[in-house]
């Protein structure tokens, strides 16, 4: 046990590139933050059995979703939570029911488009494959084929001369990547190598969830290495800080005021709208029956809720130097310049004046630098699981996260020091 949650600092950045390398799907995100919260003393439920109310650390993991919390001791059944939430998936192309197709002698995956990725930024580049596999039995394995499988070609500029004028790609006909030569594609090929590839019977496989990921490792970029290039940073860099965080919190000698909780849901990039995304009640049940097993009831779950706060946590908008019209002109987030409040009057954030001053007391409690970020009036704004998670359980959230370049690239780009910086601000919040 430490005397005091841990103060992170670059070591935790060098940390993240792990968790990055090691998380090519959200089934296997999920599965990097149990392991660690295991180390921190928290032990799985299931939500089909009894759940009892005992002290310390509990999680339970739906597919692609994880949500964690601690109790500490004397917690009453109404004691509020404070709440980090992220999510665990990134825009990618994901495998088709039907993958093996090809054409002239190539043999290549049919993929459908998840979410909204640059398209441009997922050509010529070297891609593994990762997911999991459904068997007969109803239980699943986690692969990752995690070395140069397939290939998105471009198509060479001689053979379009106005590429360079503007790049149009269509979704159907030139995303399909290629992973080998031959005239004979054989249903069923893809699932058999995978099954080779992980010692399984390819009959035993009746379902997959599969998506394709940059094999190009995390990396320090940079003169001085300030900067981190890396997938998945949207927004498995929040995922990773709250998993430290509660971690953190949990295992210190000072006991937190509120109960602190992890909410990390997949499909936030397609609308949420799924039993483990945020418009879903995987939250909701799983706070109510934490009040519940401590002996509470409805006037407990009101009262609980009623003084709970969420953070949620995912990247936004640092100034691009090239596109400098594309910002709010007195907002311009910068790399290693601290977490971001994100702020929409339209709702697409959940920030309010209330929400804004628990932040800011949790970045002064930690010594930590934050900015602003607002949309340039001309632009549409983007959302998160703030205004969702706000609107559905009825807890004041606030919207934070990171500043970075390239969003939805396949390899995206931030100052080195935010991840570290960050998650001190959710240490001071959560505690």
């Amino acid at each position: 046990m430490s005397s005091s949650p841990t103060r992170f600092d670059r070591g935790h950045t060098d940390d993240l590139m792990t968790f990055l390398a090691a998380s090519p799907s959200p089934y296997h995100a999920v599965a990097t933050a149990a392991e660690r919260l295991e180390k921190a003393g928290f032990r799985q439920v299931e939500e089909t059995d009894a759940w009892d109310g005992r002290t310390g650390g509990k999680y339970v993991i739906r597919g692609g979703a994880i949500i964690a919390w601690y109790v500490p001791e004397g917690a009453t059944p109404h004691t509020a939570f404070r709440i980090v939430g992220a999510h665990t998936d990134s825009p990618n192309l994901r495998v088709k029911p039907r993958p093996d197709s090809g054409t002239h002698g190539w043999r290549q995956v049919a993929v459908e488009i998840y979410g909204g990725p640059l398209l441009n930024s997922w050509l010529d580049r070297d891609l593994g494959l990762a997911g999991r596999l459904t068997l007969r039995d109803g239980s699943h394995r986690l692969v990752d084929v995690d070395r140069p499988l397939l290939r998105v070609p471009q198509l060479a500029i001689h053979l379009d001369r106005k590429a360079n004028e503007g790049l149009k790609l269509d979704r159907q006909r030139h995303m399909q990547p290629i992973w080998g030569l031959g005239d004979d594609v054989r249903e069923g090929d893809l699932i058999r190598f995978l099954a080779d590839e992980n010692d399984l019977d390819a009959e035993d496989v009746t379902g997959w969830d599969l998506m394709v990921h940059s094999v190009e490792p995390p990396a320090y970029l940079g003169r001085d290495r300030e900067l981190l290039a890396a997938p998945r940073l949207d927004n498995l860099l929040s995922v990773h800080a709250c998993t430290a965080a509660l971690a953190a919190v949990a295992t210190a000698d000072e006991e937190p005021r509120f109960i602190p909780v992890m909410a990390a849901f997949d499909h936030e990039e397609n609308g949420s709208e799924s039993d483990t995304g945020a418009q879903g009640p995987l939250l909701g049940t799983v706070l109510e029956r934490s009040v519940f097993a401590r002996g509470g009831g409805y006037e407990d779950r009101a009262r609980a809720f009623a003084g709970t706060v969420c953070l949620s946590s995912d990247v936004g908008h640092a100034v691009h130097p090239n596109y400098v019209e594309r910002h709010d002109p007195t907002h311009h987030p910068r790399p290693n310049g601290g977490p971001i409040l994100k702020v929409n009057v339209n709702q697409r954030y959940a920030t309010d004046g209330s929400g804004r001053a628990v932040f800011a007391a949790a970045c002064e409690d930690a010594g930590v630098p934050w900015q602003s970020f607002v949309s340039n009036n001309d632009m549409p704004c983007g959302t998160t699981i703030g205004p969702i998670t706000a609107a559905r359980h009825g807890i004041r959230t606030v919207d934070i996260g990171v500043a970075c370049l390239s969003m939805h690239s396949a390899r995206e780009l931030c100052g080195a020091d935010d991840p570290f910086l960050l998650a001190n601000a959710l240490v001071s919040f959560l505690k």
